[in-house]
């Protein structure tokens, strides 16, 4: 459906983009942006589909980009946990295809890889006006090593994705801290 705009009339409503076309990585200096690149293009196994010696552009699928890294001799290197983007996430299409969780690529943004655990996207919105996802919006934790296990062992993803209820549990981040480093 195309929305037909006013330019004369300032409406209260703004319009909803198509999808999120791409993200953009600064990096401080040459050094850096080899490195980040390299990550990246490992990473999501991308292809470069531009790049010159400031500026890459990356992609996975059928957009010409996802991923933009560019040097900008005003950044700064990232020091503890600054405000601003916590993480950037890809979703998988299933359990099988997921290795680690959360990964920090070589300028310490931090990179999350998931499965939906629902089959639409009105399933998950109705989850979410639940009362169990009000008690507990975080999440459950689980150990990785034992879900590769159970998938190994025939177990259906159905299963394995059922969100056991566990009440409510407070929002904190300190979680995040025991996955690895990608290479380390």
């Amino acid at each position: 459906m195309e929305t037909t705009l006013d330019y004369d009339r300032p409406g209260s409503k703004v319009i909803r983009p198509a999808f999120l076309a791409h993200i953009v990585l600064r990096t401080a200096d040459n050094t850096s942006f080899l490195a980040m690149v390299d990550f990246w293009v490992n990473f999501l196994d991308a292809e470069v589909t531009y790049q010159n010696e400031v500026l890459s552009f990356l992609s996975y699928d059928e957009e010409h980009h996802r991923v933009a890294i560019g040097i900008f001799p005003e950044t700064i290197k990232r020091v503890g946990k600054p405000s601003g983007l916590a993480h950037v996430a890809f979703t998988y299409n299933s359990l099988q295809e997921l290795a680690i969780l959360y990964y920090y690529d070589p300028d310490g943004n931090e990179i999350e890889i998931q499965v939906d655990n629902f089959d639409s996207r009105e399933e998950a919105t109705a989850f979410f006006a639940s009362v169990e996802f009000d008690e507990n919006p975080i999440g459950v934790d689980f150990d990785p090593e034992n879900l590769v296990a159970r998938l190994q062992q025939g177990e259906s993803e159905i299963s394995i994705k059922k969100r056991p209820r566990i009440g409510a549990r407070a929002f904190q981040w300190a979680s995040l801290q025991k996955y690895p480093i990608l290479g380390q």
